[in-house]
């Protein structure tokens, strides 16, 4: 088989940005970080805009002193575009509800949910509660009473409640207007 001539791409690759993040990450100063590695803070500030590229010894003693691998700087990151017409229906209780799943079904570090309530819209007769760490309610528009244990929590557009997951609640729309709301599920660690 005749090997297919390859032409290789003059494209740069910025890794400045993530050398930068990994520094912060370490709370570390481009002082510091030049200190541990003998590079200076001028070489380190161009090498981190993408100004200059580091030859392969500096690159890995600056991912040896900021603790990250060296194929972490040049993998594209994992991204996931859910639209909102096309976000999957889901169900978890109520009346006058519908909800969309806003994040891709295979992601488990974090669930968002966009809610359109009806007017007179209500969640469970009584207290639920949701098997996550935290939840976090956002509305987009209209008013919703948030009901705890202990308190209701009349919240309006811009308003943001967060709570943890486990702790029984309800809701309701005792407004004749609908309200958008996004749902944040944060769930816990193993346990």
């Amino acid at each position: 088989m005749k090997a297919l001539p390859v032409e290789p791409s003059h494209a740069q690759v910025a890794i400045g940005s993530r050398i930068r993040a990994a520094r912060q990450s370490q709370r570390m100063t481009i002082e510091q970080v030049a200190d541990s590695t003998g590079l200076t803070k001028g070489f380190l500030s161009r090498i981190e805009r993408d100004l200059t590229s580091p030859s392969v010894a500096s690159l890995v003693t600056l991912c040896e002193v900021l603790s990250v691998s060296i194929g972490d700087l040049f993998l594209a990151p994992e991204t996931n575009l859910v639209r909102l017409e096309t976000a999957p229906r889901i169900s978890l209780g109520g009346e006058g509800i519908a909800e969309k799943l806003l994040t891709v079904r295979s992601e488990h570090r974090i669930q968002m949910i966009r809610a359109v309530i009806a007017p007179h819209g209500k969640g469970e007769s009584e207290l639920y509660s949701v098997d996550c760490e935290v939840d976090v309610l956002h509305v987009v528009s209209g008013r919703l009473t948030l009901i705890m244990t202990h308190e209701s929590y009349d919240l309006g557009p811009g308003d943001t409640m967060t709570f943890p997951g486990r702790e029984p609640h309800s809701w309701s729309n005792d407004t004749d207007d609908e309200v958008v709301v996004i749902w944040t599920l944060v769930p816990g660690g193993k346990r």
